[in-house]
């Protein structure tokens, strides 16, 4: 069974992986044995306290990791990637360079960027000027406005952008049929009842 890898970090931004997850559970119920969901972070045994608060114990150190299982990484933003999670940023890169979506948002971006691997992909973040500040980072040509980019296996978003981000990994990871995601799109982004409708129809 193919792994989807939530990367668990303090300070790690609830609201930017709440919907993809919940997607994420969806689709495991609906079709058990395709993907598994693990949160993975960086220590050993030890909890990590989100933005919002919330206390998670991972499921595994990222030293324990089987990349050649990894169905997909997931980067949440948080207040730290300005500096350090180097064992994970060698893991995106391992991952792209073997054809692995890896998913980041917000400052897990600048994370990206100061890896280099945003210099020859389009890619979005919170801003141009976010990612400035990694000196690594020469991709400005490459940067565009927008509430979430696909770029083969690269996925980038802001902190904005929530439902953007998990819509463009259900869809890589083609998680739902595609009338399904658009309909679900719908519904939150405009909680109009045909989309509700829509989305019951396409699940049935």
């Amino acid at each position: 069974m193919k792994t989807v890898i939530l990367y668990a970090t303090d300070t790690m931004a609830d609201w930017e992986y709440g919907h993809l997850l919940a997607g994420l559970t969806m689709a495991e119920q609906a079709a058990p044995g395709r993907f598994k969901l693990v949160v993975a972070s960086e220590g050993p045994g030890e909890y990590v306290t989100t933005m919002g608060g919330l206390r998670l114990h991972p499921d595994l150190q990222l030293s324990e990791l089987d990349l050649d299982n990894v169905a997909a990484l997931i980067l949440p933003g948080a207040d730290t990637w300005g500096a350090g999670h180097d064992a994970i940023l060698r893991v995106a890169g391992d991952l792209l360079l073997a054809g692995t979506p890896v998913a980041a948002i917000c400052g897990a971006t600048l994370g990206l960027a100061r890896r280099g691997l945003l210099n020859d992909r389009p890619h979005t973040s919170n801003a141009p000027e976010f990612l400035l500040g990694a000196h690594e980072y020469q991709g400005a040509a490459h940067y565009l406005s927008q509430k979430s980019v696909t770029d083969g296996n690269l996925i980038t978003a802001p902190a904005t952008a929530p439902i953007e981000f998990a819509r463009a990994v259900f869809e890589r990871l083609e998680l739902f049929p595609q009338p399904m995601i658009d309909a679900w799109y719908g519904l939150y982004t405009t909680g109009d009842k045909k989309y509700f409708d829509q989305l019951t129809g396409a699940a049935e």
